[in-house]
């Protein structure tokens, strides 16, 4: 396990009165330290990533024993893989013997887990099998040593994990299913399409821009046109927020009906158009660093008409991204300066950013008061 989180706190001794809840009429941004201070960084994992669901994979590229996929969960490398008896059980990707890489990539059909460096091999289920040499050892049982797990649930096909004690799943996606509803089977989607993106800057600058749409009009000429802006409606809940909007978009790309974007604490991302769902990660590389991974998942459908709407969602996706990368990084750059001072939110267009960044003084209360500080 990471370095608790009361530890580092204690180090970073941040002001009592950054952390103090403010209400969303008067709500007064994060300060910047949270945002370039190199310690962040391990305060992050250990107050927020490892207590928290985060995405890992979809049911469609897990689909029989030994298929796997390698995740990053804010520097704990993790994998998911199912087992022979149906069961997707998710391991710390770190072998048991001296740390080597248990898979380096997604795979199908494995029929055991084989570290790179040594050859250690573990079952699908974690428990290692063999050991080269290892029988020079005395008193090593590879029966005893097994691959640390995660705790996984499945919803909507979506298969989430979460490294330590994170709130009850249920709670967290409370009310999403009924809001999607019906007509939306993300279950029955097919994976077509996976791009990365690493950005220079921290992963809640990253997040803090997802989660309004305030900047549309100013960043995004091209999203602005497809979607009604005096529509635009954003709303909170304990664990997650949506941001919706008509959307009429022709039928080249993704017809009539509406946007929903979801953000689920603390970094993933459901982007819910017509016949198409698309998955954000937001993964920390350091305090000023992050790679934001997307998955792009679709009906079945492989109609040339299909294709080609797939070609230009992908197109205007990668349009759409480097965009809000590009004002990322510039606001890195600022918050980063010097110049800085936490300003004003707006409460009609910020209230996501306000409830999001709520959540973050909530965890940095607890490992503060976890510090005896």
């Amino acid at each position: 396990m990471t370095e608790p989180a009361a530890n580092v706190i204690a180090r970073l001794r941040p002001d009592r009165a950054d952390l103090a809840p403010q209400p969303l009429s008067h709500a007064i941004a994060l300060p910047a330290r949270y945002y370039v201070e190199p310690g962040m960084a391990a305060l992050d994992r250990a107050a927020i990533f490892d207590r928290g669901w985060q995405l890992i994979a979809h049911l469609c590229q897990l689909r029989g024993a030994g298929d796997h996929v390698v995740a990053d969960f804010a520097g704990l490398p993790v994998i998911a893989v199912r087992g022979n008896d149906g069961e997707i059980r998710a391991f710390h990707n770190v072998c048991r013997h001296r740390a080597g890489p248990i898979a380096s990539c997604d795979g199908l059909a494995a029929r055991s887990l084989r570290c790179r460096y040594h050859g250690w091999t573990y079952g699908l289920d974690g428990v290692l099998r063999s050991a080269p040499e290892m029988n020079h050892a005395p008193d090593f049982d590879p029966a005893q040593v097994r691959l640390p797990a995660l705790q996984v649930r499945v919803w909507q096909g979506l298969v989430f994990a979460a490294a330590a004690t994170a709130m009850e799943f249920d709670e967290f996606v409370e009310g999403i299913a009924a809001r999607i509803g019906q007509t939306r089977d993300l279950a029955g989607y097919g994976h077509h399409h996976r791009v990365g993106y690493e950005v220079a800057c921290n992963w809640k600058v990253y997040v803090d821009n997802y989660l309004e749409g305030y900047h549309v009009p100013h960043i995004h000429p091209g999203l602005n046109r497809l979607l009604d802006y005096r529509s635009y409606i954003t709303e909170t809940a304990r664990w997650y927020s949506y941001q919706w909007s008509p959307l009429e978009s022709g039928e080249g790309l993704y017809g009539s009906g509406d946007a929903l974007y979801y953000w689920m604490w603390p970094n993933t991302m459901l982007n819910i158009l017509p016949g198409r769902l698309q998955t954000n990660r937001v993964v920390p590389l350091g305090a000023e660093r992050c790679r934001v991974e997307f998955d792009f998942y679709y009906t079945p459908d492989d109609s040339g008409e299909a294709r080609a709407r797939r070609e230009a969602d992908l197109a205007f996706s990668d349009e759409v991204q480097l965009e809000d990368l590009t004002i990322c990084e510039d606001v890195q750059r600022g918050l980063a300066s010097g110049s800085y001072v936490a300003g004003r939110l707006n409460p009609l267009r910020e209230n996501a950013v306000h409830h999001f960044q709520e959540l973050l003084r909530e965890a940095y209360r607890a490992a503060l008061a976890a510090s005896g500080d």
